[in-house]
This record gives structure tokens, sequence and C-alpha cells, in this order.
């Protein structure tokens, strides 16, 4: 690695950092033994790390991918569990969550997402706002928000109905249904679904096609289609109150209780 790259891992220590030749940068989120499943550090990181990223002259393209098997599993429960009923705690993770999306917008820096296997929550909101999104066909995705019982405020309010529509969004966000790749790829959630062996090299290939083509036209041409989504963020906004409002309710703890007894949840 770089000395830039060097300073990453240091400020990032639940990130891997790769450079790859021409300005490509590969993030590697990693959470051995639990799937990659965001807890409070790596929420933390995630909100941060966009920022960095945009200031480092030295990466002209990023992909961002899971370390084994997974993408990432959800939020690791035991976070969760000292966030329900937790005012304090709650107005951080609000704080962290709104970064992630805002900071991911205003990244002129071209984000490739791989999705090598199972995303939901934090995780999901990085590969689904991601520039371009490369995922396995066999692999599944799904913004489990109802299944916890809080309202689905991460990221989806402010892309989905973008990426595949809004009945398709309204359906999915409201029944909190899993997605395979190929499905994803139909509906528009996702750019491209591959083979799992293709994945990251798919999107290393185009991320490489990204750091080498004129940069200021690429960065330019991202911010001017994102303020489509800059448009949605007073949504978005919304939709993460309501779900940091529900997560100080009965459902989210009830929604907590039958993930961790895994039984089917009794929801008032």
């Amino acid at each position: 690695m770089t000395d830039a790259a060097d300073d990453l891992a240091a400020a990032f220590d639940r990130l891997r950092f790769e450079r790859h030749p021409h300005g490509v940068l590969q993030i590697t989120l990693d959470t051995p033994g639990k799937l990659n499943a965001t807890d409070a550090s790596m929420h933390a990181q995630l909100a941060r790390v966009f920022r960095a990223i945009d200031d480092d002259e030295s990466v002209r393209a990023v992909v961002v991918t899971g370390a084994g098997t997974a993408f990432s599993a959800g939020g690791d429960l035991d976070w969760i569990a000292e966030q329900v009923g937790d005012y304090a705690r709650t107005m951080q993770v609000m704080r962290e969550a709104g970064d992630i999306v805002r900071t991911m917008i205003d990244c002129d820096t071209p984000i490739v997402s791989a999705i090598n296997g199972v995303a939901v929550g934090a995780g999901l909101a990085v590969a689904l706002m991601a520039d371009v999104s490369i995922m396995n066909a066999d692999a599944r995705l799904t913004d489990g928000h109802i299944r916890l019982g809080v309202a689905g405020g991460d990221h989806a309010v402010a892309i989905w109905p973008l990426l595949c529509g809004m009945a398709k969004a309204k359906y999915y966000l409201l029944t909190a249904d899993f997605v395979d790749g190929r499905e994803a790829e139909r509906i528009g959630l996702v750019t491209r679904a591959v083979p799992a062996d293709e994945v990251l090299p798919t999107a290393l290939e185009i991320a490489t096609r990204l750091a080498t083509g004129p940069r200021d036209a690429i960065r330019l041409t991202k911010r001017a289609l994102n303020h489509w989504l800059r448009q949605s963020l007073p949504a978005f906004e919304a939709s993460l109150a309501y779900e940091m409002l529900n997560f100080l309710g009965p459902d989210a703890a009830e929604g907590l209780s039958a993930l961790q007894e895994r039984r089917a949840p009794e929801f008032g």
C-alpha cells in the first residue's frame, strides 16, 4: 500500500484498503465471524470514509465489496440492542446514517459496488448508493427495516424509487422481501448481475475504465446526475427521522427480540 492508503487504514480500522493501478482504491467491509454486519465502529467509519476519499487526489475510482461470502449481513444485533429505547444513541446513529447517504452523494469520485453476497442494512445503503452496482446473480438483498419494526430510513426512500420505480420500491420496502441478483438487475435496482466469481473482476474493470477516463468530465457528470438524489433529500431526511422515532417505540423492541430468538414477531 502507499502512504496514502496507510493513512486511510489507520483512520478506518474496520475497513480494508487495497490500491490497484490507475488510482483505483478497493475498500472491503470486514467484520470477521459476523458476515460483515455493521456495528458501531463500522457505522461511524462508513459515515466518514467517502468524504476522506473525495479529498484524496490519488484516488480516481473506488470499488466497495465485502470480505468472504457476504457484502454485509445488516446491523449487528448487539449494537441495535444498545440503540433501542436510547435517545442519545439513536440521535448519534441518525447523524451517521444521514452522513453515509449524503457523503456518497457529494463524493465526486465514482464508486462501484461489488455485491459479492447478502446485502442488508447500512451495508445495503453503501451497495446501492454506489454509482455502478455489480451483484452476484445468486446473492440476495433486502431492506429489512420493516422486519425489525422500524421505517425504512437508511437510504431506500432516497434512491429506490429512482432505481426501480415507485411500485417495486413500495412492494419491497413495505414487505422486506428478499431480491436476488437476477431480479434486482431486471427491475433496475442494480446495474448488472453476474456469476459470483465475476463480481469483483467486473467491478474492478469498470472502475479502471472510469479511473482512466476524463477525470473532470466523469466527476462533473456524476455531480450533475446526483442532483436527482439531492432533490430526494427532504424525503430521505423524513424517513430517517421516522426510523429513529420507531427505535424509541415498542415495535423495535419486539422486532429485535424476535430476531434474537429466531421467531416471528408479534407487533402491536
